[in-house]
């Protein structure tokens, strides 16, 4: 197996990107395409002293910059990183792509390079949130689709119960819900109630509406959503956990007693941290494309970038694709596979 890394996308391109290759290829010996700037890769593998790993690079003349709009990425810069690890996904050469790059671009090259997976009109990106129960509830589509009609949310349904049940391994019979503004059946927009009776006629274990507060409850594993209001929810909770680390570090600073007790809570803290902590989830995949596509933060460090690399790995080493086709025509009745 071999995974493709877009070596030059991400604030933290290209070191953090090869370290964590690094990391990655020698914990798991799994191999990497390294897809960049040559002479600048062979370089920062030269720093971490790495020998004898599975890391091939492939030359790569251009880099979609972090403005840069998506159509670019998949008409202009067909010599960039992302293309060509795109590219490689498309040959077979790889089985997955990782990214921490522009997300736009990365969602265009992976719908219309790697391209979507039998049966999908539209992939969706999807997202682990952390909960007061221990375990995930995925959010999905969380920015890949800013329209969608329902039937795109019912195989967003379908990509999350897979996503759950066979990746996260957190529930066996995944509770779906659709994000609603009121949880009695008939609340919401037209989307929302228009798709309601459709997961309804699914095999899924559709629960019904979900409010915002539900997302951290742990009360759902799946919860689906179009992509501009998923979207909304991911960036609001971003700035929301950020802040709220500011104002207690600030808190603390005030008072000797408070630096005491902060002293004290730090285990604490510390467990919160990695339950909350991007990195340790590795990336959030766009689910229904051909080949394995992970989309991690663009901040990403190396153990983030080593994490997106597991994740890509577990995709692959569970055919996910192939149990989301047989979920796909087992939970969907015929009427809505047509």
């Amino acid at each position: 197996m071999y995974i493709a890394l877009d070596a030059m996308g991400g604030d933290n391109a290209p070191r953090s990107n090869v370290e964590g290759a690094v990391l990655f290829a020698r914990e798991y010996g799994i191999g990497v395409y390294l897809v960049g700037d040559k002479d600048i890769l062979e370089k920062e593998l030269k720093r971490t002293g790495a020998k004898n790993l599975p890391i091939e690079i492939i030359h790569a003349e251009e880099i979609i910059e972090m403005d840069e709009p998506p159509s670019t990425a998949v008409r202009r810069k067909r010599k960039s990183s992302m293309y060509l690890a795109g590219r490689l996904v498309r040959e077979g050469r790889a089985q997955a792509f990782v990214s921490a790059g522009n997300t736009g671009a990365a969602m265009a090259i992976s719908k219309f390079v790697v391209g979507a997976a039998e049966g999908i009109e539209r992939p969706g990106i999807a997202v682990a949130f952390p909960t007061k129960k221990g375990k995930p509830t995925v959010l999905i589509d969380v920015g890949a689709n800013v329209d969608c009609r329902p039937m795109h949310l019912v195989y967003f349904a379908v990509m999350g119960h897979t996503y759950v049940k066979e990746i996260l391994k957190s529930s066996e019979s995944p509770k779906v819900g659709i994000l609603s503004i009121g949880e009695e059946e008939g609340k919401g927009n037209d989307l929302v109630k228009d798709t309601y009776p459709l997961l309804k006629m699914t095999g899924l274990n559709f629960v019904g509406n979900a409010e915002g507060r539900d997302i951290f409850t742990g009360d759902f594993d799946v919860i689906v959503c179009d992509g501009f209001v998923g979207n909304i929810v991911l960036k609001t909770s971003e700035s929301l956990g950020s802040i709220i680390v500011e104002m207690i570090k600030q808190e603390v600073e005030k008072s000797i007693i408070s630096k005491i007790g902060a002293a004290l809570m730090l285990p604490a803290l510390k467990r919160f941290k990695k339950k909350a902590d991007y990195a340790e989830y590795g990336g959030a995949p766009l689910l229904g494309t051909k080949g394995t596509c992970i989309i991690t933060h663009g901040s990403a460090d190396a153990k983030a970038i080593k994490n997106a690399l597991k994740v890509a790995s577990q995709f692959e080493e569970t055919h996910f694709n192939d149990k989301l086709k047989e979920n796909l025509e087992s939970l969907l009745p015929k009427e809505l596979r047509e």
